[in-house]
């Protein structure tokens, strides 16, 4: 970021005007606690290279699971990145994600097909993985 204080300018904009800003990649590369603790984030998207194996690697698990609950103690929804696998979608589950997405849910579609599928009510690109309390 060549300009923190502006980006965070910017980023709390978009905020109060009801956009939700989400931490893409979480896990990898640039992707830091310092970005949980100081942007208005609303949503951490968990990379697929932590949540892929997560149902049989048990430090996979651990990662997922610890970042969800930091997520949810923050305030932040949680989406998981890379779901291929009914076993997955279930640890996902178990875990409390919250969205899933990845071939499972659904491949990546070009805007026509994706809003026919809006339209039919069907399922969507990103699938709720907890049910609402």
């Amino acid at each position: 970021m060549a300009d923190p204080a502006a980006a965070l300018r910017a980023l709390e904009g978009y905020r109060r005007m009801g956009i939700m800003i989400s931490l893409d990649d979480y896990g990898t590369g640039q992707s830091t606690l310092t970005y949980l603790k100081t942007l208005p984030l609303g949503e951490l998207k968990i990379d697929r290279s932590f949540v892929e194996n997560a149902h049989e690697d048990s430090s996979d698990a651990l990662l997922v699971r610890s970042t969800v609950n930091l997520a949810h103690a923050l305030g932040l929804q949680v989406v998981a990145e890379g779901i291929e696998t009914v076993e997955c979608l279930d640890f996902l589950r178990e875990v409390g994600c919250d969205l899933a997405q990845g071939y499972f849910v659904s491949r990546p579609l070009p805007a026509s097909e994706l809003l026919t599928l809006c339209l039919s009510n069907s399922t969507s690109p990103r699938t709720p993985v907890r049910t609402a309390a």
